[in-house]
């Protein structure tokens, strides 16, 4: 069923997105390779937009991290509750919608508080992604990193995205010039998963498949020790997803 939020419509039960993250859950090599693409920038008090049903959070917990996380889906938070108690008692899973009309108001309580605020595979759900990245800035401390990975190059635009209502897909410039918009002070900028191209396009645009194979995943998985050699012998010029990571102004 789909939802209308305050700021955009979305899957209230997304069941392609779900399975999606689960099949992703079961790629362990793949999600700690994305984790160390993103953990060194991440310091401090950090917020987890869109966590899902906690790919990434787990990791960065166990690596001992400040974390809070958030989902706009309730069933999702549920699933957070479940798998992260101590989060749960602590207030550290809230609902999130990153364009709330009333954004500054609904969310006061925790404006100017994050050291570190990321969304992996978030930004391309929403039309509006220039307020998406300001209410972001909104939750940074000054001097806080915002860190941004969203799906690369609008030509791999295929069932996957559609199933997971995708509005876009970015290149490094697009999203670059999307920070620049916000004002934050772009730090770096990279492509991400060059390997995974080939299989998007394979299973999403050929075979039409709704969401990613299991089978394929954990292919995938057992690869990611050769894929990560690909991104560093093609230098991050090219890759499924892209990354951004800017600080807010002091």
């Amino acid at each position: 069923m789909k939802k209308e939020s305050s700021g955009f419509d979305y899957k209230e039960i997304d069941d392609e997105g779900l399975e999606t993250l689960r099949v992703i859950a079961e790629a362990v090599k793949f999600n700690e390779w994305m984790y160390s693409a993103i953990s060194k920038y991440c310091t401090g008090n950090i917020l987890e937009i869109g966590s899902g049903i906690g790919n990434i959070s787990e990791i960065f917990l166990k690596n001992k991290h400040e974390l809070t996380v958030s989902d706009i889906r309730a069933n999702y938070r549920s699933f957070l509750a479940s798998k992260f108690p101590n989060l749960a008692s602590s207030g550290k899973i809230i609902d999130l919608d990153l364009v709330h009309p009333d954004f500054v108001n609904q969310y006061a309580a925790i404006l100017n508080s994050f050291d570190t605020v990321f969304a992996l595979n978030v930004v391309e759900h929403i039309e509006d992604d220039r307020l998406a990245i300001a209410n972001c800035i909104h939750l940074l401390k000054p001097g806080g990193k915002l860190i941004i990975l969203v799906p690369a190059f609008q030509s791999l635009y295929n069932q996957f995205d559609k199933e997971l209502y995708h509005f876009r897909r970015y290149t490094r410039p697009k999203l670059e010039d999307l920070f620049n918009q916000n004002h934050l002070d772009i730090k770096r900028s990279f492509y991400f998963n060059a390997a995974g191209i080939p299989a998007w396009f394979i299973s999403g645009k050929m075979q039409k498949h709704k969401t990613i194979p299991g089978g394929q995943m954990k292919f995938f998985n057992l690869m990611v020790p050769i894929f990560k050699l690909a991104d560093i012998l093609l230098m991050h010029k090219v890759g499924l997803s892209v990354v951004c990571v800017g600080s807010k102004k002091t």
